[in-house]
């Protein structure tokens, strides 16, 4: 799949707006917990993805009535839907100064996540996380370390046709 890139220039994917708020205080103190001890920007994005992946509920899945959408507010309130979810990620991110655009994939609904650009190419991420019926998917092929891929997260293990919105979006 060709992922098409909205701008050429790449600066517009590490901007902050009103949803990837990077420049917000706990935006940037979580990074800055993220990054301690890591060796290199691929090991930042793991870990980042990790975090939230698995530390912030998907609300839905939770039964959390809560409505985050900003970056700062789902690290802050730690609930989000998938497009809150990959808001966050984004902010993470580009506040360590890795290009992140958004990405749509139609489901039963459009589903939110990111791509992240690592070695001149760009790589969609889902960090919406598990459910039970859903299985984690294999690691990323394009690696810069290959013992310690990027994994993608949750997809369903039996789906249909599922169109892929190839569109890389700066901003929501």
């Amino acid at each position: 799949m060709q992922l098409i890139q909205e701008t050429p220039d790449l600066s517009a994917y590490l901007a902050a707006d009103e949803a990837i708020d990077h420049h917000h205080p706990l935006v940037r103190e979580t990074a800055a917990e993220l990054a301690r001890g890591v060796a290199n920007s691929y090991e930042y994005a793991r870990d980042a993805f990790e975090f939230v992946r698995d530390t912030i509920p998907h609300s839905q899945d939770a039964g959390d009535p809560r409505v985050t959408w900003r970056a700062s507010d789902v690290l802050e309130q730690r609930t989000g839907i998938c497009y809150a979810k990959a808001h966050a990620l984004a902010a993470l991110l580009r506040a360590e100064d890795i290009p992140t655009a958004l990405c749509y994939q139609k489901f039963d609904v459009v589903h939110g996540l990111v791509a992240v650009r690592f070695n001149g190419a760009w790589h969609r991420q889902d960090p919406r996380g598990n459910k039970p019926g859903w299985t984690r998917s294999s690691p990323s092929t394009a690696s810069d370390s290959p013992s310690r891929p990027i994994r993608r997260s949750a997809r369903p293990t039996v789906r249909s046709c599922t169109p892929r919105l190839t569109r890389l979006c700066s901003t929501p």
